[in-house]
């Protein structure tokens, strides 16, 4: 298992905050992990510096394994910030985002990825809420859209319990939409616990995010991002789970606090592949 995942484990090119792609090559080699996920939008919003992302990479022996994209406006400051700011809910940028999704299905297309992430926005928790339906209607467009180029979407977890994304996901009713599984998310979040929350979704699993975090004691806020092995989630039973239903997708590190991403994004490599 362990030399399994060592060949599935890549980077979120996010977590290194590079402004190039050579610099993102200098930091995929330092870090040891020839795989990496990648932020399309600077792709989409910056194709002079980004433009030659494939040749490079070929020539340096990196794999994108996926990518990803966000959307516009959204705040984090809060909980309540980002559930009224994530993803494609919000009516006033959904034109904006929609152009900007077009554009990018067609940068992943023509990288030949195979899935892409994205964080959907808060999903409501009830079928009869209007937000639900909204909401159903722009995921299925947004699906026809990469359906179309032969490309998977991933909702990541985080903002939502796993029982209501599985609502959600069987309304869809796509084989090729399902869930990019962060355990940390579900922490920070505080929506449940990331192990039981990995089983529930498994039928809808297409990649995972590597992360840890630890709970807030100050119900209503967020919990804190931690380095891969020192927070709550229970790794152990994180991969044995994976193992149990059968993943064979691919373990993206993602790293989004603190100023040594490097240095955490090894520890994280180290620790997973030490378990």
């Amino acid at each position: 298992m362990a030399h399994d995942i060592e060949s599935r484990l890549a980077v979120c090119s996010w977590s290194l905050q590079p402004e190039t792609p050579e610099s993102l090559v200098a930091h995929l080699r330092e870090i040891g992990i020839p795989r990496v996920q990648l932020a399309l939008d600077p792709l989409r919003e910056n194709p002079a510096a980004w433009g030659k992302t494939a040749e490079l990479f070929a020539a340096q022996g990196i794999e994108i394994v996926s990518g990803m994209f966000g959307t516009i406006g959204e705040d984090y400051s809060s909980l309540d910030a980002i559930k009224e700011t994530g993803g494609v809910v919000p009516d006033k940028h959904w034109d904006a985002n929609w152009a900007n999704i077009q554009a990018v299905a067609g940068i992943a297309a023509a990288l030949d990825l195979k899935i892409v992430t994205f964080h959907a926005g808060f999903l409501p928790h009830e079928e009869s809420d209007p937000g639900f339906a909204k909401l159903l209607g722009r995921i299925t467009k947004i699906a026809d859209v990469f359906d179309a180029n032969d490309i998977d979407l991933g909702f990541e977890t985080g903002q939502e319990t796993a029982d209501t994304l599985r609502l959600f996901l069987e309304k869809l009713n796509r084989p090729s939409v399902g869930v990019n599984f962060d355990p940390a998310n579900m922490i920070l979040y505080g929506k449940g616990d990331p192990i039981n929350a990995l089983e529930t979704l498994a039928p809808f699993l297409k990649q995972c995010h590597i992360k840890d975090a630890t709970m807030t004691r100050d119900p209503g806020t967020w919990g804190m991002e931690v380095t891969v092995g020192t927070g709550e989630v229970d790794w152990p039973a994180f991969f044995s789970t994976l193992a149990k239903v059968d993943f064979r997708g691919h373990c993206c590190i993602e790293r989004e606090a603190d100023e040594q991403r490097v240095a955490d994004i090894r520890t994280a490599r180290e620790f997973v592949t030490q378990l």
